[in-house]
């Protein structure tokens, strides 16, 4: 079997297997060894930052001098970005070997009735096949959906949980509430195992404290009044920790995402917890110079001059994502009459299974851009773009333009900027792949 069709296979799973319980997860890692087993994992869930929680974290523990292994999901462009050593995705040949090895397994284990893994649990199994080759120092697990039945909470032994922004997502499967999806999210907590996580949401963290509580697992909460802001631009954002001991140290991050101060201050307790001890000056020195060469994409990555791509595909990452926009254009949002710079173009797509409406409301609400462009993303679950567009023209009076064809919209995007404004796409994970793409290949 090729690479190529090997990755059809995969992608091919949705269509005749579905969702499985933990317990057929754990079957699953059973019969290919446990090689989740004597694993040092870092298992991280919520609703919004997970990603950039474990790339800050796999970039200072690199800086340790730590191998690590990160299993992370959606992938933007190429399905081995989901499997990484080392920040780096594995290679075609590693990806395909691997692939061989589970299929045979899994074949194996139906021809004795066992049900066949889903989409999720495939690739889950190949990571862990993948990291048990080599041993990494540190594994970095990021749940896909929810948190308490999760795949990846088959791994019962980590050594450090992590809760990152709660807000609605998933709603359908993970409940209406906050307090619900919270306890969703907390269910990744073990006994006696530290829990590090974000207190913005006061329902989320009572939720998150009590169940801490009951495991016997000491957690540290992180607020918003732990940093403070010190300096954004469009290339980079600067913040200092209160009440810190890393020296008074300004951090920086080569992402103009606001809402990166938590995450970054999240990635930094973790490390703080997983070092132990007193940490040296030159020990947060060298986990600053680490955060300020991440890149991460899909997070108000800026692509091309001017063009940003940002993963916000549910209500609270858009209004993190407008709290970024404001933030680093206040002079812009000002009174119509006092307005100098050139206004953004947004363009927007949504999978029907979220709240896209209360996204577009959002950034109507938030952003009064220049034009709305919206378009449809290559998935069956995708929005047309006529619906959208009705719903863009129910909280704007400013153009909005409907163009179905990727192609179309990004041309219709980029004719709309003036030459000083900003063209920013979100609203879907898979806008953001297909986006890479589409400016790739021009």
């Amino acid at each position: 079997m090729t690479y190529r069709e090997a990755v059809s296979y995969i992608e091919g799973i949705p269509k005749f297997t579905k969702k499985h319980s933990l317990e057929h997860t754990k079957e699953f890692l059973g019969a290919l060894g446990n090689p989740q087993k004597e694993q040092k994992v870092i298992h991280v869930a919520g609703t919004n930052g997970k990603g950039s929680v474990c790339v800050y974290i796999q970039e200072m523990l690199m800086a340790e001098g730590k191998q690590v292994g990160f299993f992370t999901s959606p992938h933007l462009v190429k399905i081995n970005e989901r499997i990484r050593l080392n920040g780096e995705p594995v290679d075609d040949e590693t990806f395909l070997r691997v692939f061989g090895i589970v299929k045979d397994k899994i074949d194996e284990m139906g021809e004795a009735g066992f049900a066949h893994p889903s989409y999720f649990e495939f690739l889950f199994g190949m990571g862990m096949m993948v990291f048990q080759e080599i041993q990494p120092d540190y594994i970095i697990l990021e749940t896909g959906l929810g948190g308490r039945l999760d795949a990846t909470n088959a791994v019962e032994e980590p050594v450090l949980t992590i809760i990152t922004s709660i807000s609605l997502d998933h709603v359908q499967y993970l409940g209406n509430t906050i307090t619900a999806v919270a306890g969703e999210k907390a269910g990744i907590i073990k006994k006696g195992v530290p829990l590090i996580f974000d207190g913005s949401s006061r329902e989320a963290s009572e939720v998150l404290k009590k169940q801490a509580e009951r495991k016997g697992s000491r957690c540290r909460e992180i607020t918003n009044h732990a940093y403070e802001l010190r300096e954004i631009t469009n290339k980079y954002i600067a913040f200092s920790r209160v009440n810190a001991y890393d020296g008074n140290i300004v951090w920086k991050l080569s992402n103009c995402g606001i809402y990166q101060m938590m995450n970054a201050s999240i990635a930094i307790a973790s490390m703080e917890q997983m070092m132990g001890g007193s940490i040296e000056k030159a020990q947060y020195e060298r986990w600053n110079r680490a955060l300020a060469e991440v890149t991460w994409e899909g997070r108000m990555e800026e692509v091309l001059p001017g063009v940003y791509l940002d993963g916000a595909h549910n209500p609270g990452a858009v209004t993190a994502f407008c709290e970024s926009v404001l933030a680093l254009d206040k002079e812009m949002y000002r009174e119509e009459k006092n307005r100098q710079r050139a206004l953004p173009v947004i363009l927007f797509s949504a999978v029907d299974d979220k709240e896209y409406e209360a996204m577009a409301e959002e950034l109507c609400r938030k952003i009064p851009a220049k034009a709305y462009v919206v378009t449809e993303v290559c998935d069956k679950r995708r929005v047309p773009a006529r619906k959208l567009a009705e719903i863009f023209r129910k909280y704007t009076d400013r153009p909005v333009f409907e163009r179905a064809d990727l192609h179309q919209a990004w041309e219709t995007a980029a004719a709309c900027r003036e030459e000083q404004g900003k063209l920013y796409c979100l609203g879907s994970l898979y806008l953001a792949g297909m986006m890479k793409k589409e400016i790739l290949a021009d």
